[in-house]
C-alpha cells in the first residue's frame, strides 16, 4: 500500500516540474514579460525553476530511505531492503543483520543504518513481531553493565 503512495506522490511532483517547464515559455510570452527588462525576465524564471526543481529534490531526500519491501533469509540472516531511486526503478540493498546499527538519538526519517545507508522500515509491515525484533537486535541479551559496549551508536 504505502509503495503504491509514495510511487504516486513523486510521479505526481515529476510531472508537475515538467509541465511546469513545457509552460515557462507559453507564460512569458503571454503575460508580457517577454518585452520586460532581462533582469525581470531571470528573477521570474528563477523563482519558477527553483520551485520547479526543489520540490522532487527535496521529496526524493526525504523518501529515498524508505523500505517499500523487505525479504529476510533466515538461513543466512540476510535482509534486503527494496527502496526507489530518484527515477522511480526499485532499488535494493542487501546487508547481514550484523549490520544494522541503531542511531543512538533518534532520527527523523531513519529506524536504522544498514552499513551506511540509512533505512526508515514501518514496523507494522511485520506479520510476526518478532522479525523485526530480529532485524533491529532486540532479541540479543542484554546488560546493564557499562562494561558491555552497547550496539547503540551514532
Amino acid at each position: 500500500m504505502a509503495q503504491e503512495y509514495f510511487r504516486g506522490v513523486k510521479m505526481f511532483s515529476y510531472s508537475t516540474s515538467a509541465a511546469s517547464l513545457f509552460l515557462m515559455p507559453q507564460i512569458l510570452l503571454k503575460t508580457g514579460l517577454g518585452v520586460q527588462t532581462f533582469a525581470l525576465q531571470v528573477a521570474f524564471c528563477g523563482v519558477i525553476g527553483f520551485f520547479t526543481f526543489l520540490t522532487p529534490v527535496l521529496l526524493h531526500l526525504i523518501t529515498k530511505g524508505y523500505v517499500i519491501r523487505l525479504y529476510h533469509n533466515p538461513d543466512r540472516d540476510i535482509y534486503t531492503a527494496v527502496t526507489y531511486s530518484v527515477f522511480l526503478t526499485e532499488k535494493k540493498n542487501v546487508f547481514h543483520q550484523s549490520q544494522v546499527r541503531i542511531p543512538a538519538v533518534s532520527k527523523m526519517f531513519t529506524t536504522f543504518y544498514a552499513g551506511q545507508v540509512g533505512l526508515l522500515v514501518n514496523p507494522d509491515m511485520f506479520p510476526v513481531p518478532h522479525d523485526y525484533n530480529h532485524l533491529m537486535g532486540y532479541d540479543k541479551p542484554f546488560s546493564f553493565s557499562t562494561q558491555h559496549k552497547a550496539n547503540y551508536q551514532v
